[in-house]
């Protein structure tokens, strides 16, 4: 039992690249290549040099009324990865050639962060091509001075033109997932200034959590006061912790690895929750751990990977099972699920991928195919429900299964991509050098 308990200890911290895959994990892969293919062609087709493609009425959108080119930036490792070579040069093309942040938009500081410059920083990584590099430190140079504020956290928005900041009220999920971005800028640049500024905010961040070690839901940059107390691991929070752990991975920041150590046990001691022998996290009061409601969902399903990742693998595999069962119970996950009471509270499904990203995290870190075939659920799911002619839509309703008009970008960056490294070769991926972002961009720890 030992044995077998160190082995899963390693395996998590490592990975393991040799496991077992089900039959015809590969022609599994490559229909999952497939379906990419028939999204970003519906990209192409109706919406090419804008930010994404509304799949059923076929039409064009950017965020902001300018395109930043969120879906090839978004999309281009992933088709690095499947070996789309052609679509992948045609993407790299546009990018050179179009991609400017001389733009005079509010943006939304963490979601550029995330899509635009991990996509940059790892499309450099992966092609070589400098231009991406140079685009990724203009973008981050923009972005900068989100962070001036009397805490050094940064506000919500940024003008890319003016530097103005708006809105300070903020929380831990955009305050605290920008390390991962910002400090491989600075390790590919040798410019600290930005992994200093990140990282600032995230130990600002992390100095604030209550007196029992939890964080909330809404913090003030300019105050440091926290808004909403509730404590959970879903929209809003759950990235922070993601990016604790994984910047002591990417970076070996020693700093990163006392906060994970001190959150954690936090975490698991007064959020996760056990109902009729399933385990779950729910929601609690930062300051006196009292539970307020019991509630998970789409973006709580990245808990389990995260808990395989650092080596929680028997939590991990008791969670993903509960995160399957909600899947299960209509077809596809919804957004929010009472676990108490098994209702649906709310319906949508936005085409997300933490489930399939944590399937992935314990496929490769146990070598268990029971999360493959987990994945072939997933994936039919996603065919029979969300497939149509423009691309993959978003359901509006989980229980109607009717359709939404958005396909957003980490639909090609994390869901597609998730799906496939499930299925093909483990090889594609070392997991004891690269780390993922949490729009599952692969950064290679080069430096």
């Amino acid at each position: 039992m030992k044995r077998m308990v160190l082995f899963l200890l390693i395996a998590a911290l490592h990975g393991n690249s040799q496991t077992a895959r089900i039959a015809g994990a590969d022609s599994i892969a490559g229909e999952v290549k497939k379906e990419f293919l028939h999204s970003w062609n519906a990209y192409k087709t109706f919406a090419w040099g804008s930010d994404g493609v509304k799949p059923i009425s076929k039409t064009p959108y950017s965020w902001y009324g300018e395109t930043l080119l969120v879906t090839p930036v978004d999309a281009f490792d992933t088709m690095v990865l499947m070996g789309l070579k052609q679509e992948a040069a045609e993407a790299q093309k546009l990018i050179d050639s179009t991609l400017s942040f001389d733009r005079n938009i509010r943006v939304k500081n963490f979601e550029i962060t995330i899509r635009i410059l991990g996509g940059l920083l790892s499309a450099y990584q992966l092609s070589g091509d400098e231009k991406m590099l140079s685009l990724a430190q203009e973008l981050a140079n923009r972005l900068l001075p989100a962070f001036d504020s009397p805490t050094g956290m940064p506000y919500v928005y940024i003008n890319l033109a003016t530097g103005k900041r708006e809105k300070p009220l903020s929380n831990p999920a955009e305050i605290g997932t920008l390390l991962i971005e910002f400090g491989t800028l600075s390790k590919l640049t040798g410019n600290p200034v930005y992994y200093a500024k990140a990282k600032h905010a995230l130990v600002e961040l992390f100095k604030r959590r209550s007196a029992i070690g939890l964080v909330g839901e809404t913090i003030d940059v300019e105050t440091g006061k926290w808004g909403s107390t509730a404590s959970h691991v879903g929209g809003m929070i759950d990235s922070y912790y993601e990016y604790l752990f994984k910047c002591w991975k990417l970076f070996g920041d020693e700093d990163c690895l006392a906060m994970w150590k001190e959150s954690i046990p936090a975490v698991n001691r007064y959020v996760a929750d056990t109902v009729r022998g399933e385990l779950w996290y729910g929601v609690v009061d930062m300051n006196t751990g009292k539970r307020t409601a019991r509630e998970f969902g789409g973006l709580e399903a990245f808990m389990p990977g995260l808990l395989a990742y650092s080596g929680d693998v028997e939590r991990a595999r008791e969670l993903q099972q509960s995160c399957y069962s909600m899947w299960t119970a209509e077809g596809v996950e919804p957004e929010v699920f009472n676990y108490e009471y098994k209702k649906v509270l709310y319906p949508n499904y936005p085409l997300r991928p933490e489930i399939i990203e944590s399937a992935y995290y314990l496929y490769r870190i146990t070598g268990d195919t029971l999360y493959q075939r987990m994945g072939v659920t997933f994936f039919n799911s996603l065919k029979q429900y969300c497939r149509t002619e423009g691309g993959y839509a978003e359901l509006a309703s989980v229980i109607t299964k009717e359709k939404k008009d958005m396909m957003e970008s980490f639909f090609l960056a994390e869901t597609m991509k998730y799906l496939y490294l499930l299925f093909a070769d483990p090889a594609i991926i070392d997991l004891k050098t690269t780390v993922f972002n949490t729009e599952a961009h692969p950064i290679k720890r080069t430096w």
